[in-house]
């Protein structure tokens, strides 16, 4: 069972008595006019995503028969347990994020390996520095960090931009959606009450072979299709050219690396130690828990990172209050996001959903990452479809492994990558910074994430029959 809080997101597929009495078509009617608002508001409206699920709650509500005290209640519930369970590791994500970035150490990272990586091997590496990159950091805050670097590494190297761009962003974006603590992984997480370290692991061994596949390979495929030059004036700011010294490649490495170890040392202690008492277990459930390893890996970063670049005190906090400023967004779509998903579980609509699949051919896994898909393609948030597809999914998970529960988690984070187009702020920051036409990003970059989504799809449905 996942630790991020204790009975997050409800701790069952629905209450015991659904807020509201409405049949089956009315159910499945409302959840598609709830949907459909909140789709019309961010796409044709340009409505920013947290009122539009508050406002797409109200209408499910409404829709459903509810009555309107109960569905702001269960609003208020799931947008409450959520930033509780999530909202924490997101701040200690974005810290953790901030100290790599301001000590110098990502680019400590960067040139260390670039310094020791030929021509042909250049696409694997920038997938692996994006890849490590990209664990602590948001994706937005990886793009606007990585990009400028394959700008200059084409530019000085005479390198085909496409090659190496594509390996660097299917690293960022393949962290994004499959492997916690990422914000849209770890809501999916609570909401079907899977096991985070299991999860992780299952992130780490499907993202692998995907990143290999829709990054340095077919890195090489758009190469050859679209050329396009690095764009003049865009110079990467490197955070450290104001510092006399940075942390040293090693060290930051183990940083970064910190919480994730923890989190998959506690799963495995669950899976060696039988006896829940015994004392090195008990340790590890504590080490291991998401809230600890990434407050441990925070409190280390201020010293191997923070203090190692000859940040004082002061700028440490600086620092970190900084870090802590541009996630209120993402926490109040997280938060909106869980709310929208347990009003869809109070309505019953989780228990519809589980009523009519007993009769259904198609699998959990395909049926959460086609949820995920619609969603993305309709908002262009991948953070939305997948806390959404979850909500909606979250029943199919009551009898499953914990081993089950973890691919599913990854289905519904795979389908919330498919095909970005301009309903997507990523879209429009590749297009822009590569310098492309939007036809060319949906040729590059619209391709990958389809890719990726796919790819991720096969490699989880030939590991459900094992699990």
């Amino acid at each position: 069972m996942s630790n991020l809080s204790a009975g997050i997101l409800a701790a069952g597929p629905e209450p015991v008595d659904p807020i509201s009495s409405a049949g089956t078509a009315q159910l499945g009617l409302a959840a598609l006019a709830g949907i459909a608002v909140i789709v019309v508001l961010i796409t044709r409206f340009k409505v920013h995503a947290f009122l539009a699920l508050t406002l797409g709650t109200l209408v499910l509500g409404m829709a459903a028969a509810a009555p309107l005290d109960k569905t702001i209640e269960s609003f208020s519930t799931g947008l409450g347990d959520t930033v509780a369970g999530v909202g924490v590791l997101i701040a200690l994500g974005a810290v953790l994020g901030k100290l790599l970035a301001d000590s110098g150490g990502a680019d400590e990272i960067v040139d260390t390996v670039l310094a020791r990586t030929s021509e042909r091997a250049m696409p694997w590496a920038m997938a692996l520095i994006a890849g490590i990159i990209g664990l602590p950091l948001f994706f937005e805050v990886g793009i606007v960090l990585m990009i400028p670097v394959v700008l200059l590494v084409a530019k000085r190297g005479n390198y085909s931009l496409m090659r190496i761009g594509i390996p660097a962003l299917a690293g960022l974006s393949v962290m994004h959606g499959l492997v916690p603590p990422h914000p849209g992984p770890l809501a999916a997480i609570d909401s079907v009450d899977a096991n985070l370290g299991v999860t992780l692991a299952f992130g780490v061994l499907v993202g692998i072979p995907t990143l290999v596949i829709s990054g340095p390979l077919f890195g090489r495929i758009a190469g050859r299709h679209v050329h396009v030059e690095p764009p003049e004036g865009i110079v990467p700011q490197r955070p450290s050219e104001d510092l006399e010294r940075r942390p040293r490649f090693a060290v930051t490495v183990a940083t970064v690396l910190l919480p994730v170890v923890l989190m998959l040392a506690k799963a495995l202690a669950d899976v060696v130690i039988a006896d829940a008492a015994d004392p090195v277990r008990r340790f590890m459930d504590v080490a291991g828990s998401p809230m600890i390893a990434l407050l441990a890996a925070v409190i280390v970063a201020m010293f191997t990172l923070g203090r190692a670049a000859g940040f004082t005190a002061g700028r440490i906090t600086s620092t970190v209050e900084k870090s802590l400023l541009p996630i209120a967004g993402i926490l109040l779509i997280v938060a909106a996001g869980g709310g929208f998903k347990q009003t869809l579980v109070d309505v019953g609509i989780g228990r519809m959903i589980l009523d009519l699949s007993e009769n259904w051919s198609i699998p959990a896994l395909l049926l959460g990452w086609l949820i995920a898909v619609g969603i993305r393609l309709a908002t262009g948030s991948a953070t939305v479809a997948t806390i959404s597809a979850a909500g909606l999914v979250a029943p199919l998970a009551a009898d499953m492994s914990s081993a089950q529960s973890a691919l599913l988690v990854l289905a519904i984070g795979a389908g919330s990558l498919f095909f970005s187009h301009v309903n997507d702020a990523g879209f429009w920051l590749v297009k822009e910074y590569f310098g492309m036409s939007v036809g060319q990003t949906v040729k590059t970059w619209s391709v990958m994430e389809t890719l990726i989504s796919v790819v991720a799809l096969v490699f989880l449905l030939l590991l459900w029959p094992v699990v």
